[in-house]
């Protein structure tokens, strides 16, 4: 097993070496450039959006809700693990590369959950679906494409990586408690029915209760991780200074953490890179799925909001992280290896403010994996209703996802953990190629936007897609017609 879990690291690495990490900076700066800086321009706008977005008048899912959904996939492990594996391997250069990846990735994000919202499809109880796999089906009129897409998210989300956050959950316990090798059974089995018994409900009671749950977990979650960061940002503000200028210096000269072997410009660039991305999944296809189910007046305003996602998720959470670890005594940071990561973020803040917090950021990397795993949950049920409507379908995912969660809990999983990034390498690159042909259209609806909001800033703007000229060709559904839409049979 271990042998097979080194081959499939090996692929995985080379495929983000090689292929990935290029692809999706250099599009992310060609959706910069032909979005005229979206996520810069209208970054103040973003706030307003999301702010005013609660509201559902439709009975569906609300802007906020989906915003919500996302950024409970995107706020979890990888931003507390992630970001310690990034300076240990990359040094403090990583973050630096972090920074520059989300902020193209923005971009990337707005364009993949516009498009998301402009081919959605409607249920027969009101709701909104799609995604990737619709965008392919009903933009490229190629439903293979959009099949090859729906499978492999099916497998990733509904299987693999509620596996692998209920297993870091799992870990985190065990690590907190001391858990000896006699133990980690009994531990690991209880840990597990606990999870059971809390993901159960959620998950088998449909995408609304995981908005529910979603629109308060992620967010109070991710505030309470951002506020023990700036306390210790207070407590050490004299050090802020030389951490950010270490930050910037080392990326362009390399340096390791805590003196330590790694560290190099390229082990900088190729880590901040990796770590950003998949810690704010901006291009792998991901976040478009919960974008769609949004009841909004306008595609671009849940681009927007995706957008903004990227930009909590990294600038602000993955940095709290940095500035936790790279603020923390020298001794904690001598002599660190890959294999620490899990552990380091929480001795750092242990070390800082006493070892009461442990157990708080036991509860805050809990609550993040498993606000992760429900929203997996919503990408994978997404993506099985593109491949058939069909009730026993639905049910099949809940199902798949909850027996995920307790079998992530009791087993070691090294071959999933790698094999899970050659699965979101291969959704990544699908999704992108995708984009980049539909491009025309969520530039189209962005130029609308904003002559929308040129005409009245005051008014909400609404979009209308028969006879705009604003758009490449006639759009193959009727939501955005103007008229109340019906359901659309992905089926056949």
């Amino acid at each position: 097993m271990d042998q097979a879990a080194a081959i499939v690291k090996q692929i995985a690495d080379a495929i983000a070496l090689y292929g990935e990490i290029w692809i999706l900076i250099g599009l992310g700066i060609f959706y910069t450039v032909i979005t005229r800086g979206v996520q810069f321009r209208l970054f103040r706008h973003m706030w307003q959006v999301v702010l005013s977005s609660r509201k559902d008048s439709r009975g569906g899912i609300s802007s906020f809700q989906a915003f919500t959904i996302s950024l409970a996939a995107r706020v979890g492990v990888g931003n507390v693990f992630g970001v310690a594996a990034a300076l240990i391997i990359g040094g403090p250069g990583a973050i630096f590369w972090m920074w520059i990846v989300a902020l193209v990735g923005m971009a990337t994000s707005f364009m993949e959950s516009t498009l998301a919202q402009i081919f959605k499809v409607q249920n027969e109880d009101g709701t909104f679906r799609g995604g990737p796999a619709y965008y392919m089906w009903l933009g490229l009129h190629k439903r293979w494409f959009g099949s090859i897409f729906a499978v492999i998210a099916i497998i990733t989300c509904g299987f693999v990586i509620t596996s692998v956050q209920s297993n870091a959950i799992a870990g985190s316990i065990m690590a907190t408690l001391g858990t000896t090798e006699a133990q980690q059974g009994t531990h690991s089995a209880i840990i597990a029915v606990i999870l059971f018994v809390f993901a159960a409900p959620i998950i088998l009671g449909g995408i609304r209760s995981v908005a529910r749950v979603t629109e308060w977990m992620a967010p109070i979650m991710a505030v309470v991780y951002v506020i023990i960061a700036a306390i210790i940002l207070v407590m050490n503000i004299g050090q802020i200074p030389a951490i950010l200028a270490l930050i910037v210096k080392s990326a362009f000269t390399g340096g390791a953490l805590g003196g330590g072997v790694g560290g190099g410009i390229f082990a900088a660039l190729i880590n901040g890179v990796q770590r950003g991305l998949f810690s704010n999944e901006a291009g792998q296809g991901t976040a478009p799925n919960a974008a769609a189910t949004a009841t909004v007046s306008h595609p671009v305003r849940q681009g927007l909001i995706q957008s903004l996602g990227v930009f909590v998720d990294t600038i602000i959470v993955c940095s709290a992280t940095a500035i936790i670890i790279l603020s923390a005594p020298k001794e904690v940071l001598t002599g660190t290896d890959p294999s620490q990561a899990a552990s380091l973020t929480t001795v750092a803040v242990a070390s800082q403010l006493g070892d009461w917090s442990t157990y708080l950021m036991l509860l805050i990397i809990s609550v993040l994996a498993f606000s992760s795993i429900i929203a997996a949950y919503v990408y994978s049920d997404v993506n099985m209703s593109f491949v058939t409507t069909k009730p026993w379908a639905s049910w099949l995912v809940r199902m798949v996802s909850v027996a995920s969660v307790v079998l992530g809990a009791v087993v070691s999983l090294p071959l999933v953990w790698n094999a899970v990034d050659i699965a979101m390498a291969v959704m990544t690159i699908t999704n992108l190629i995708a984009i980049t042909l539909l491009w025309k259209w969520a530039v189209g609806a962005l130029k609308d936007y904003s002559a929308s909001l040129r005409r009245d800033k005051e008014a909400v703007p609404v979009f209308v897609a028969n006879n705009n000229s604003y758009l490449p060709a006639k759009l193959p559904t009727d939501v955005w017609s103007g008229e109340p839409g019906k359901a659309l049979s992905t089926e056949g």
